[in-house]
């Protein structure tokens, strides 16, 4: 089975090794929500409705992911570190603790959400005849919690062995089923929007059964619960994945805040029709961030591996090869979205309204794009290498210090109506993308020179 050798070969082969694939991954991961929506705007005499009611289920849905990622984001780059030190026994510890702490907050979540979920949508921006839509989507997917967050959460310990193709593979298998069972469930068979929620669970099951049969069976490292006597011994090491993992935790959870915010504003200075207009920028963004979040967590383990063993030259390469790449694809995808905008809602949606409307807010969305690339390549850099205080506050610095304030305060202070909402993205990006990098330079780059000494 082929794998990519962290220690040996050039970055820039590594890098691509372990991104092209963790690309296709994403791409596919794309679709478990993506498609959801194209096929849900298309229900007939519903379709625009359903699509904004749905959206309103994001940010419970996001909550789940950030959990998955908490453990998975956080674990991993420490258990590269220790593979790249040699020290296999803590590597796997490691992992085994991310794998119990991921399952049993799993079975919370879970819980919690069942009980909570009409409560929560309702705080969300929910009006009545959005419910009729929101409402069972969500108690739904809430019932596939637990293979969700292990498809999502130990993933990244497959790629962290070197295994990318396999990675791959285990997003492929429920992305491809979900593409198949969607149609079947939301047209044939009537369900309609209860239909998608059926389907993406029935895919999340498929694609966690393949991760758990791989990192039993067939890795190099094989996960396993945490037995009772070894849960005392291992609170250190939990405490490392928590406070490591926060950083991404934080960044998913406050978007999920941010989108919270923008849905109440937009409600109010633009009605229901700007709620679906979010909708399909969040999806747009998605579909232009996966290509990104591919690439840093293709260099990731490359980063931690290489500073566990010692070798700031190849950490430093790492750096600047997967900043090339990042800035590279931004600058053509942004030219898209500027230029082309139509040609990106419409994957989304056929309505002529929504359309209308959605053009200049896209626009408005991501006109310093570019910047947002500085964040992502900070943040990488400070989590890869296990610096867990400057990707917590730059976690929060851009997205609660400065996106929240300026979505209440642009629209309504300063008079701007739903473009203020657009707009406070672009104003956030440009100075937390900025702070984030300027600090990741000054701080480990001397570190680099130090350990290159």
């Amino acid at each position: 089975m082929k794998r990519i050798d962290f220690e040996h070969g050039t970055v820039t082969e590594n890098i691509l090794g372990a991104a092209l694939p963790m690309l296709v991954a994403q791409l596919l991961n794309l679709l478990y929500n993506v498609v959801d929506r194209i096929y849900i705007a298309r229900i007939p005499a519903v379709g625009t409705a359903a699509l904004g009611a749905v959206g309103l289920c994001f940010p419970l849905i996001v909550i789940i992911s950030a959990f998955a990622n908490l453990f998975g984001s956080g674990g991993a780059p420490l258990f590269s570190i220790h593979r790249g030190k040699k020290d296999t026994k803590s590597a796997l510890r490691i992992m085994n603790t991310s794998f119990s702490m991921l399952c049993a907050s799993a079975a919370v979540l879970m819980v919690l959400g069942l009980i909570f979920a009409h409560p929560l949508l309702v705080l969300f921006g929910a009006s009545s005849d959005a419910l009729t839509y929101s409402f069972p989507y969500m108690m739904i997917y809430l019932t596939g919690t637990l293979p969700s967050m292990i498809a999502v959460g130990m993933n990244p310990f497959i790629n962290a062995q070197g295994y990318s193709l396999i990675g791959m593979l285990s997003v492929a298998i429920g992305a491809m089923a979900n593409l198949i069972l969607d149609p079947l469930f939301i047209f044939v068979l009537g369900f309609g929007v209860r239909g998608a929620a059926i389907a993406t669970v029935l895919s999340q099951c498929l694609s966690a059964a393949f991760v758990l049969f791989f990192l039993t069976k067939k890795s190099e490292l094989n996960v396993r619960f945490l037995r009772k006597n070894e849960w005392q011994t291992c609170k250190n090491d939990a405490k490392n994945i928590i406070s490591l993992g926060t950083a991404g935790f934080i960044m998913q959870l406050t978007n999920s805040l941010v989108t919270i915010c923008c849905n109440n504003v937009l409600s109010v200075t633009g009605g229901d029709i700007y709620i679906s207009v979010m909708t399909i920028i969040s999806s747009v963004r998605q579909l232009v961030e996966t290509p990104i979040y591919a690439i840093n967590e293709g260099a990731s383990p490359i980063l931690s591996y290489n500073y566990g063993a010692k070798r700031p030259a190849r950490v430093r390469k790492a750096g600047i090869v997967m900043g090339i790449l990042i800035f590279g694809y931004t600058a053509m995808m942004w030219s898209l979205i500027i230029l082309v905008p139509e040609a990106l809602i419409r994957v989304f949606s056929s309505d002529a309204a929504l359309i209308r409307d959605s053009v200049l807010a896209l626009k408005q969305y991501f006109a310093a794009f570019l910047f947002m690339d500085l964040q992502y390549i900070g943040q990488t850099i400070f989590k890869s290498l296990n610096k867990k205080k400057q990707a917590i506050f730059f976690s929060l610095l851009r997205k609660v210090f400065i996106v929240v304030p300026l979505t209440y305060l642009m629209p309504y202070a300063l008079h701007m109506g739903t473009s203020g909402v657009f707009l406070a993205e672009p104003v956030s990006n440009v100075i937390g993308g900025s702070l984030c990098f300027l600090t990741m330079l000054a701080t480990v780059l001397p570190e680099l020179k130090r350990m290159e000494a």
